[in-house]
């Protein structure tokens, strides 16, 4: 009778003092109370703070990063990102930006060409001011680029880029040198530039005429 009377004691007390686990994961301590932004370059910490303002005061413990990524989906900046939850109430978001290689010029509209083919919106940024520029096709623009690095072009000599709507490029050197490159097998035709630009009987010479086949036209 006496243990069974302790027994009932010792339950009481356990009743009554154990707090479930659920009660303390809601705990108000573990609100966000702060965002932390790492590894961006370009992209302003305020810009991405800002669209995650209806995070502060969420739970850490139940933070759903599809929310996360519905809001940051308009920063074109952004390669990819990381989320790090740091208890109490803290949130880290570590960013990856897109490497511009190019601002595409397109009628009254500017944007940065990636190194992937992707276009990002437009901002002055003193690390990508100069960049070469691309007067047409962003689409197309991309597969001369990834031909131009196959072949190793020196691409820091390129100032501009310009496409016809016949579907062929001209490229402007920053030594005023210009390209002007056929519709098709323009490899051929820049490694002949390649071979060329440096030769003393060239060095005179600003325009390198490649449109017609299997004929280069100096000036």
């Amino acid at each position: 009778m006496k243990k069974s009377l302790l027994g009932l004691i010792v339950l009481f007390i356990f009743l009554t003092t154990y707090t479930p686990k659920s009660n303390l994961i809601l705990n108000s301590s573990l609100n966000i109370q702060t965002i932390k932004v790492e590894n961006n370059l370009t992209i302003e910490i305020d810009s991405i703070q800002k669209k995650l303002n209806f995070l502060y005061k969420e739970n850490l413990f139940f933070l759903d990063i599809r929310d996360i990524e519905n809001k940051l989906r308009g920063e074109t900046f952004i390669e990819s990102f990381s989320v790090k939850k740091i208890y109490p109430n803290t949130l880290k978001i570590i960013i990856v930006e897109k490497i511009p290689i190019a601002i595409l010029q397109n009628k009254k509209k500017k944007y940065f060409i990636s190194n992937k083919g992707d276009l990002i919106n437009y901002v002055d940024v003193e690390a990508y001011k100069d960049l070469p520029i691309v007067f047409g096709s962003g689409k197309d623009f991309y597969s001369l680029y990834k031909e131009l690095k196959n072949i190793k072009f020196p691409l820091e000599m390129i100032k501009s880029f310009y496409f016809f709507e016949s579907g062929r490029w001209d490229l402007i050197m920053y030594d005023e040198k210009v390209i002007k490159l056929p519709i098709d097998d323009y490899i051929f035709s820049l490694k002949n530039f390649l071979l060329s630009k440096d030769n003393s009987n060239f060095k005179n010479y600003k325009i390198f005429d490649y449109r017609i086949k299997d004929q280069l036209i100096l000036n």
